[in-house]
């Protein structure tokens, strides 16, 4: 079975490989970008260099390595190197796995397990891995582009040790554009600006830089090419955008982050990279009230109306009209005085309903439509706020017995400012008469 598995060679002629193939590290000191994770003082470099290597959950985005790292720990390593993808692989497939690494550990070889895309796996098929990685039969090594702290369960991540793979930036681009240019034998027929815009265009993935490369060798023309002729040619890689993945966590929370932090420009470049990245606006305009709401409150009463009209108007114009309008409801609450005083009051009383449970209202609170209830003390006591000369009699509507909450305290912010100085009133005309 092994060869449906393994990487073992053949004497049939090569076929031309891809760039991409052919620039493949044959060391580790050659893989660029990734220094956090395999310098001499890094995770990976401090296990090596300590010939403790232990299992391994590698997530990063596309085309920065994974593949690649998890082959030259193999070989580092005197491992015997099984590649799999959980996409194609099913439970058959993995017993037939285990089972030739069992029989190389009889033999004295032991067996490093790279699973593609491991956060594919369901519970159980994830936790057919456990026997296998505790008793030395394999030592694994998993790809993922998704947070394992939602996709992978707590079994496996407790045995694997998590190493972070960071995308490409423009500097290790230049590196291997480089490196495929000395492959290659000449340079990239692109003026300045030109070879700027190939890099941006990988969007940090080293294998779609090469890619991109290769398509750009390929051309027959004269002189430099300049940017508009690059991009009339080439398209941009896709930005990486799951709406059901990591991604999509991640850009709302630097868009609301971004709002709370009063930075409009931030705020509107990551709307625009989730509705570039194909994000349903009504999750964003939901989204958008719910900020209104959290962040800003009765600090601007207008906000919440004003997402609100910008909702009904992306009902009513759709895409792409309809997007100005959460556009600009972003750009308001970015601007708008902050206050979460609401959503924290809000918090602190459902704790303490929580907590008191089922304490009945005070009886001078309580209506009376009936004698006996009348009878019972219903109603007895209450001041009528309105026949007060300043429409406030000050009295208590907490259960009887329980301290007097203080929930709300709203900040000396917008118009929330006005409505502390209410609230200071109220305490102050409160403590007077005797109702705290």
């Amino acid at each position: 079975m092994a060869d449906l598995f393994d990487t073992a060679g053949s004497d049939a002629p090569e076929a031309p490989r891809p760039l991409a193939d052919r620039l493949r590290p044959r060391a580790l000191s050659e893989v660029i970008g990734q220094d956090q994770v395999l310098g001499p003082d890094a995770p990976l470099g401090a296990m090596l260099a300590a010939g403790t290597l232990g299992s391994l959950i590698l997530w990063g985005p596309p085309g920065v390595g994974k593949t690649t790292i998890a082959r030259l720990l193999a070989a580092e390593t005197d491992l015997h190197f099984v590649q799999i993808s959980a996409i194609f692989t099913g439970v058959p497939e993995l017993r037939k796995v285990f089972e030739a690494a069992k029989m190389r550990r009889r033999n004295g070889q032991g067996t490093l397990l790279f699973v593609d895309e491991i956060h594919r796996f369901n519970k159980a098929q994830q936790d057919g891995f456990l026997p296998h990685m505790e008793d030395g039969t394999i030592l694994l090594v998993g790809a993922t582009t998704e947070n394992p702290s939602f996709e992978l369960n707590a079994a496996v991540l407790s045995r694997a040790q998590v190493l972070v793979l960071k995308r490409l930036d423009l500097a290790d681009l230049e590196r291997l554009a480089q490196r495929a240019e000395h492959d290659l034998g000449r340079p990239l027929p692109l003026d300045g600006p030109a070879r700027e815009a190939l890099l941006e265009m990988a969007d940090g993935d080293g294998r779609a830089l090469l890619n991109l490369i290769e398509q750009v060798m390929g051309w027959k023309f004269d002189g430099k090419i300049a940017t508009e002729a690059l991009t009339t040619r080439l398209m941009r890689r896709a930005s990486q955008y799951d709406k059901s993945g990591d991604a999509h966590y991640n850009l709302i929370s630097a868009l609301h982050k971004s709002v709370r932090g009063s930075d409009p420009d931030a705020a509107l470049y990551w709307l625009a990279r989730m509705l570039q990245g194909g994000e349903d606006p009504r999750f964003l305009a939901r989204r958008i009230t719910r900020m209104a709401i959290e962040d800003i409150g009765l600090a601007d009463p207008q906000a919440n109306r004003l997402c609100l009209d910008a909702w009904a108007t992306y009902e009513r114009l759709g895409s792409p009209e309809g997007e100005l309008a959460l556009a600009q409801a972003v750009l308001y609450l970015a601007l708008a005085p902050k206050s979460n005083a609401g959503y924290a009051a809000y918090k602190n009383a459902m704790a303490a309903a929580k907590k008191t449970g089922s304490e009945p209202p005070p009886r001078h609170i309580l209506n009376a439509p009936t004698a006996l209830m009348k009878d019972q003390g219903y109603g007895d006591g209450y001041a009528y706020d309105h026949d007060a000369p300043d429409g406030f009699s000050g009295q208590t509507y907490f259960p009887d017995g329980m301290k007097r909450g203080v929930y709300y305290a709203p900040v000396d912010r917008g118009y929330e400012r006005e409505l502390k100085k209410r609230l200071d009133w109220f305490t102050r005309q409160r403590a007077r008469r005797g109702g705290a």
